[in-house]
């Protein structure tokens, strides 16, 4: 099965440290490099998607870049909203509303922070739903150590094996020349490193950077034509959950139930069927609950499942295959990454953390604290 849509060009801007770029400068890095990579130019382009800086950003970054579409996407739902936007430049092309849509990312949320010198409010303010849970200090790293305490509590999943997904991600990213963080850790690294809210310490959180990515979506009939091979994409699905936790019903299950669930049947394949994964990895019990949700193992077992290895990129389900955000980039949103990651890795350009053989990509983004997520099934052109 197929969406008759490609992605045909790929590409990251400056990414790590980067004191001397602006967000929209990182916009236009990336945006140039995903064209460059189609073989398009911005003449092409007449759908662009674009959020996070500031209330206008599709208007704002089509005026940066010199675009004039005629379909806009800037939908916000933390950093699944690069998967959302993906469904929704699928659903354009198909309709004919747009013949070449661009998505866009970027980011200085390192360099802001160290100019400002101050530690980031990572509690997203006190109105709306999310005033009940403020007085109670629930910060967005709390409420993932809520998920993974409650996890550990139902199945006795350890301390020890969320830390393997730490480990695993950073064997990945040691492979990665673009990877902010390269040197290998242990479990004991992990467990010695400092507290940050119980039980997750700093080496199970992601890393602050900047950067920014872009990717370029457009019909097959169109894709077959340009120079790089296209990146089939087989089936997409989407789902919002809380912004309150006391509305998640469960603390344990990802609403990536939802959205995997439409995305696998909209793609006619199953979960045994793919090669790599490229999962939002804000915290490691992300990942361990995308897995289950998704149908990797049973709920519940995810603990046991990423032992041995099994996420590296020479493991049984090669998971983050350039580090991730725990290890490699995360400047804000890291939606975008993900299906960069994915692209590069179907196209065989992954260098030498390059999982041989690899045509099926499952991408899952998380935006939040599980309050949305959004799923993608990418496949190489001759796959099927």
């Amino acid at each position: 099965m197929s969406t008759g849509v490609s992605v045909v060009g790929a590409s990251l801007s400056d990414t790590g440290r980067v004191d001397t770029r602006t967000p929209y400068e990182l916009h236009f890095q990336a945006a140039s490099r995903a064209l460059a990579d189609a073989g398009l130019t911005r003449d092409d382009v007449d759908g662009l998607a674009s959020t996070g800086t500031g209330l206008l950003a599709p208007v704002e970054m089509a005026e940066y870049l010199g675009l004039r579409p005629t379909w806009a996407d800037g939908t916000g739902v933390g950093g699944s909203t690069w998967e959302f936007m993906l469904e929704h430049a699928v659903e354009a092309v198909q309709a004919g509303h747009a013949r070449v849509v661009l998505l866009v990312y970027g980011s200085t949320t390192r360099a802001d922070l160290k100019a400002r010198r101050r530690r980031s409010n990572l509690s997203f303010g006190a109105r709306g739903p999310v005033q009940f849970d403020a007085p109670y200090g629930l910060t967005l790293i709390a409420k993932y150590a809520m998920a993974a305490q409650r996890h550990m509590y139902e199945y006795g999943t350890t301390i020890d094996q969320l830390a393997e997904i730490a480990v695993a991600q950073r064997y990945n990213a040691s492979l990665n020349p673009e990877a902010f963080y390269r040197d290998l850790i242990t479990v004991e690294d992990v467990a010695a490193s400092r507290m940050i809210a119980e039980p997750l310490t700093k080496l199970h959180c992601c890393m602050r950077s900047d950067g920014g990515g872009a990717v370029v979506v457009t019909s097959d009939e169109r894709a077959d034509d340009l120079p790089k091979p296209p990146v089939r994409v087989l089936g997409t699905g989407e789902t919002t959950s809380h912004t309150a936790m006391s509305e998640w019903e469960d603390f344990t299950v990802s609403p990536a139930a939802r959205s995997g669930a439409l995305a696998f049947e909209r793609a006619g394949v199953t979960p045994d069927d793919i090669d790599i994964c490229e999962f939002y990895d804000a915290f490691t019990p992300m990942v361990l609950l995308t897995l289950e949700a998704l149908g990797f193992c049973g709920r519940g077992e995810g603990g046991a499942f990423v032992e041995g290895g099994r996420l590296r990129v020479d493991g049984d389900l090669p998971t983050n295959t350039d580090g991730g955000g725990l290890s490699a980039c995360h400047p804000g949103m890291r939606g975008i990454f993900l299906i960069v990651e994915a692209v590069r890795q179907l196209r065989g350009e992954a260098g030498d953390r390059q999982v041989d053989g690899a045509r099926l990509a499952c991408v899952n983004g998380t935006g939040g604290w599980f309050s949305s997520t959004a799923t993608a099934i990418l496949a190489t052109r001759d796959y099927g």
